[in-house]
């Protein structure tokens, strides 16, 4: 079993349209791509205050959604052999774009050994700011947020398992699904 995980910025919650996918793996891989072919002045408040000035700040790959698509299905197929591969996102948006992105062209479906969890309740804020005051970094770049997440998630279960004496090797979320839909 691999852990990824995954954030994306997207246009508003209303009228959502991609514009930028992270991902990390519990082992420090990394994918990010910025979305090209989406009409900015479709963001909301919010999205142009917070996430538009970030866009292109780092070393993005850069392509339509299509090509997104197809990338993010050709870096995830690294993963295969380790399935079940579990995508751990912090809002319900996050994992809805990238089903969509990963899934076959012809079927619609997302390949059987993806599965999804919300992590949103088990991940500590304080933790997450640690990470930007480490960092340096801000929040609403979807690279960033992955990279928050993954931190205070390992952290936490590290520190969970630890005072549990289980070592450090296992899912610190109690095994269960937490909303979302996931």
């Amino acid at each position: 079993m691999i852990r990824l995980f995954a954030d994306t910025e997207f246009t508003d919650l209303l009228d959502c349209e991609l514009l930028s996918v992270g991902v990390v793996s519990d082992d420090g891989r990394e994918f990010y791509m910025e979305r090209t072919d989406v009409d900015l002045d479709r963001c909301g408040d919010f999205a142009r205050i917070a996430v538009v000035p970030q866009l292109g700040t780092a070393s993005a790959s850069r392509g339509t959604e299509a090509e997104i698509s197809r990338a993010l299905r050709a870096w995830l197929a690294q993963f295969a052999a380790e399935a079940p591969v579990i995508v751990s996102v912090d809002h319900p948006t996050d994992w809805e774009l990238i089903v969509y992105l990963i899934r076959d062209e012809e079927s619609l479906v997302k390949p059987a050994w993806v599965k999804g969890e919300s992590i949103r309740s088990v991940l500590d804020p304080r933790r997450i700011e640690d990470y930007w005051v480490r960092y340096g970094r801000r929040s609403h770049h979807a690279l960033h947020d992955a990279r928050a997440n993954r931190f205070a998630f390992l952290h936490d279960a590290d520190a969970s398992e630890k005072s549990a004496g289980r070592g450090s090797s296992g899912d610190d979320t109690g095994g269960g699904k937490h909303g979302c839909g996931l």
